[in-house]
């Protein structure tokens, strides 16, 4: 599942849509929008994020969150390595081959030291 697939799902549920009435109000298949949600699909288009904000009548601050995680939820990320050292390649090179073995709150400590370092960066 993506960041993405989850606050969707999310927003729906609180909403009591169904994916089929959610999908066809958006216009795709009830099947796309389940693997949208599930992270089976690639992030969104800036099309569908309208149609989605839209159909969701969804308030200002909560389509800029969404169209956050939507740019966070590629489910095939890559990472472009080539201008860094070699630390950063091979950190680059572990964390893809070892993900799925971390528990999720290694993965939260990971993602929040990367937040911090990120912000005092950018």
């Amino acid at each position: 599942m993506t960041p993405f697939g989850k606050y969707l799902r999310q927003l729906r549920s609180d909403r009591g849509i169904s994916q089929k009435d959610m999908a066809a109000g958006i216009g795709v298949t009830a099947a796309y929008l389940s693997a949208l949600e599930h992270g089976h699909r690639g992030k969104p288009s800036w099309v569908l994020l309208q149609r989605i904000v839209g159909f969701l009548n969804i308030i200002w601050d909560d389509a800029d969150h969404l169209q956050v995680l939507a740019k966070l939820s590629d489910p095939k990320p890559t990472i472009d390595t080539r201008e860094l050292s070699a630390e950063a390649t091979l950190a680059a090179n572990l964390l893809a081959q070892h993900l799925a073995d971390f528990d999720d709150t290694t993965i939260a400590e990971l993602t929040e030291l990367i937040r911090k370092n990120s912000t005092k960066n950018g």
